[in-house]
């Protein structure tokens, strides 16, 4: 890997001047967060009702108690055999964090449209200890726009709060915060698609700081190189 070599001295100015650029973006990362937590908040209406490995739970059951809640919209149709990779990327850390937001009033559950007994399989495979429920007999992935009919995608989708023409695929990824009031009543607060959910990957951040960086074609497409942390080639001898 080839790259330019410099003086410790004219390291140090490239950095101060990346430095105040990162400062910059750091400012406006906080103010769009702000903005984030600001915005109106939508009441859900509809009594939505998921699968379980305990059984039938509602929406509200999800909260566990707390009043903020994330769902990931976790990748995985009724039909396939495997989760998605992406979303088992992100999803291989969830785990650590969680002891920490648990702590913030915040319970985080993955929602799929797959039968239940094939999530928790897959669950055990990866050895994931979060909530994972199944939508697959409510209408909650299609009022979220995160899984489209055939007839939908036929003439376009909406997603990611736009029109779209047809992904060529039934489920796109994406995460949506609910806010349970003192009386009881669920507020829908923010959803994110797409590659809105980048800051919620520390490999990310980590990856992004050495040169080679994350190694994708335009767009953030980790199918360049990500694989489910069990699909990896055994690390070569020596």
């Amino acid at each position: 890997m080839k790259h330019e070599v410099v003086s410790r001295g004219d390291w140090l100015e490239a950095s101060r001047a990346l430095l105040a650029e990162e400062k910059a973006w750091t400012r406006e990362r906080d103010r769009l967060s702000a903005k984030r937590r600001a915005l109106p908040w939508v009441r859900v209406e509809k009594d939505y009702v998921f699968e379980s490995v305990d059984g039938p739970v509602t929406l509200g059951d999800l909260f566990d108690g707390r009043s903020q809640l994330i769902i990931y919209h976790f990748m995985f149709a009724p039909d396939w055999d495997e989760g998605c990779t992406g979303c088992s990327f992100l999803s291989d850390q969830v785990d650590g964090a969680r002891q920490h937001f648990e702590h913030r009033d915040i319970s985080w559950v993955a929602v799929s449209r797959a039968p239940i007994e094939k999530l928790e399989a897959y669950r055990q495979r990866m050895g994931w200890s979060f909530r994972w429920v199944s939508s697959g007999a409510s209408d909650f992935n299609f009022d979220f726009h995160v899984s489209f009919t055939e007839a939908q995608r036929r003439n376009g989708i909406f997603y990611n709060f736009e029109h779209q023409p047809d992904p060529q695929i039934e489920e796109l990824p994406g995460a949506s915060v609910f806010v349970k009031g003192e009386d009881g009543a669920i507020y829908h607060s923010y959803s994110s698609y797409a590659r809105g959910n980048e800051t919620t990957l520390p490999a990310y951040g980590w990856i992004d700081m050495v040169p080679k960086g994350r190694d994708e074609r335009g767009g953030g497409n980790l199918g360049d190189w990500v694989k489910r942390h069990d699909s990896y080639p055994m690390p070569a001898e020596g």
